[in-house]
């Protein structure tokens, strides 16, 4: 097998794009280093120039997951503008749209049990992340009536917890868990009903 990583000039990144497919293939805990090294094309003993172990490895795998999650965030934030409503209903998609085309980052970001504080550059990256939904919650929240207005960062919780929710048991083909409504259909209709019960959609519109 060639030495990918070596010939591209970046074994650190070979090895990482390695960790995705298996991860993906088996799960966060399916494979070992020496399975990534060889997917990779290299010997187990290069692996630990970059990496001191499995967990480092899936660790710069969510970090880069999250760095794609906080561009497609921004991305969709910034294509409903000038309207809050659109820009806030776009995100929700888009974390929809992130699991479906990267799920070996998807995997190490929320499911590998990795520690989002277990580097400084994963911390980061996932609090930039955070911030998009945050900031497309604070926008919105400015048109609903003071009384029913949580706080942005509540706000952008509860969109975030359905958004994983619905990817979770109804876009990543979970045994048992078909739906007769496609998933960004149900996040719509869970997201429209969320914003009438605080007073921002009328309840005929």
């Amino acid at each position: 097998m060639p030495k990918r990583g070596y010939h591209h000039g970046n074994l650190r990144q070979a090895l990482v794009e390695a960790a995705l497919m298996l991860i993906e293939a088996r799960g966060p805990a399916g494979f070992t280093l020496s399975e990534a090294a060889k997917q990779a094309g290299v010997t187990p003993a290069a692996v630990y120039r970059h990496f001191s172990g499995r967990e480092e490895l899936i660790a710069e795998a969510a970090r880069q997951g999250y760095e794609i999650f906080g561009d497609v965030m921004q991305y969709a934030f910034d294509s409903g503008k000038p309207s809050a409503l659109a820009s806030f209903e776009a995100t929700g998609r888009a974390y929809l749209a992130f699991a479906r085309r990267h799920p070996g980052h998807y995997i190490a970001m929320f499911e590998s049990g990795v520690s989002v504080n277990r580097t400084p550059e994963l911390a980061a990256a996932a609090a930039r992340a955070r911030g998009v939904l945050e900031q497309a919650a604070e926008a919105l929240s400015q048109h609903i009536p003071p009384d029913r207005r949580p706080p942005p960062a509540m706000f952008s919780a509860h969109v975030w917890a359905m958004s994983h929710g619905v990817v979770e048991l109804f876009a990543r083909n979970s045994p048992g868990t078909a739906s007769p409504f496609a998933p960004e259909d149900l996040l719509e209709t869970g997201i429209g009903i969320y914003l009438r019960g605080l007073g921002l959609v009328a309840p005929d519109d």
